[in-house]
């Protein structure tokens, strides 16, 4: 069971809560509550003052926010290459397609704290000049996305949305879509031919969303953490946004934090907070056992040793640097008793049945991993199994239109790295190490 309370993380005696800063007050969805944070105050200001959008860009580019979703792209850089000059309709989606296992960081923002959503892309639609707007949900969370239709609701009736939000001359319309469960349409590409009502597919790049996004019109896609946050470095400025996190990573992350940990929940903290002390603010491992292995932002990064994560702080250069990455944050935790074989079979299993089926390499060679693995975990592995698997991985990555082919390749080549005695014991044993250590 996953605890429903947000976390709020410290750094010093100050406390950073930004994207879940309404989640524990009472009735945290709704209007009111919002309004009394200080909400919309932020695009009233922008939109009487006239602040130029160029100038708007600027201050987040000098608060380092990047991308929240997964890529970490640098959101004030992306945001300029909207072409300001481009006559006709200019559209922002927020992607809050979040599909893969461990990510449930979006569905509390959009379910406890829709209206700072709603705010920052209004404010993110005035900076890029569009005047449509969508939120596309994942079709698998339901009450999150009446939330969200609630909260739309009350802004258009508060004229916070619709023509001339707040009688100040800019116009905005803003849509709830309901996506079909589909991993794949989490890519940016794949989630606007879904938005056309096409199949949902990876596009081939370029042209890029920015110029050829939805109806082949100019198109922004960002994370809904990322429009989140927008609101609040708004009213607080760039820099004291930046001077939050750490070099490179500015700001607060959310982390989801799931598997063998006491406490799982979402947990807002200053990027850069060291993985011990975001492991001791979850209650630690569960049960008093020992940890094995994280997976820092979701299966789509590389799995980490104990050894490893533990001296690691919780960013994108320190991640990096440990031969992972921040991704979406979805951080899972697996104790001693992790069967690596085991685990690996249902991650690739994952990737395997989420495949569009459209580039060969991912179609084919996803099915090819997970038939191995399962041979392996069957009793009937062979030893060039790891080779083969390794080699096919291999032949995925960098292969495919989008990077659910990278994705799926990391798990395997990670996990082989780090724990290949593993999966020698098991093709030689036909039976996991842990079984033999119980």
């Amino acid at each position: 069971m996953l605890n429903n309370k947000s976390h709020n993380a410290s750094k010093g005696s100050e406390v950073f809560p930004i994207c879940l800063r309404t989640s524990n007050l009472e009735n945290s969805s709704s209007l009111q509550t919002y309004l009394s944070i200080g909400g919309y105050q932020q695009i009233q200001r922008i939109l009487k003052e006239k602040i130029s959008p160029e100038k708007l860009i600027e201050e987040i580019k000098i608060s380092g926010l990047r991308g929240r979703g997964g890529a970490g792209f640098p959101t004030g850089i992306k945001w300029s290459f909207i072409p300001n000059d481009s006559a006709g309709t200019k559209y922002i989606v927020c992607n809050s397609d979040e599909g893969e296992p461990g990510t449930f960081k979006d569905r509390e923002i959009i379910k406890k704290n829709p209206h700072q959503l709603i705010e920052g892309m209004t404010i993110a639609a005035y900076i890029m000049g569009a005047q449509v707007g969508y939120n596309y949900i994942h079709g698998e969370i339901w009450e999150e996305y009446e939330s969200f239709e609630k909260a739309l609701a009350e802004a258009k009736k508060a004229n916070f949305l619709g023509k001339s939000i707040c009688g100040l001359g800019f116009d905005f319309e803003l849509h709830a879509f309901h996506g079909y469960g589909a991993y794949i349409c989490g890519e940016e590409t794949a989630l606007i031919e879904s938005i056309e009502g096409k199949k949902g597919q990876p596009r081939f790049k370029p042209p890029f969303p920015a110029t050829y996004g939805i109806y082949g019109r100019p198109t922004n896609v960002n994370n809904t953490e990322t429009y989140a946050t927008i609101p609040w470095i708004m009213q607080n400025g760039g820099e004291s946004f930046a001077n939050i996190g750490v070099e490179n990573s500015g700001g607060t992350k959310i982390f989801s934090v799931s598997g063998h940990i006491e406490r799982p929940g979402n947990y807002e903290i200053p990027m850069g907070m060291p993985f011990k002390t975001l492991l001791e603010l979850s209650g630690g491992v569960w049960k008093g056992r020992k940890l094995k292995a994280v997976i820092p932002g979701g299966p789509s990064t590389p799995v980490l040793p104990a050894a490893e994560i533990m001296e690691t702080t919780l960013d994108y250069d320190s991640l990096k640097n440990s031969g992972s990455s921040v991704g979406a944050g979805s951080l899972i935790v697996m104790d001693e008793t992790t069967c690596m074989v085991s685990t690996l079979k249902r991650l690739s299993y994952f990737f395997y049945e989420e495949s569009c089926g459209q580039c060969t390499p991912c179609r084919e060679g996803t099915g090819w991993v997970y038939r191995v693995i399962k041979r392996i975990v069957d009793g009937k592995g062979k030893p060039e199994d790891i080779d083969l698997l390794l080699d096919v991985s291999k032949k995925i990555s960098g292969r495919t239109i989008c990077a659910l082919g990278d994705a799926a390749a990391v798990p395997v080549l990670s996990f082989i790295k780090h724990f290949k005695d593993e999966f020698k014991y098991f093709i030689k044993n036909g039976k996991s190490m842990m079984d033999a250590n119980s």
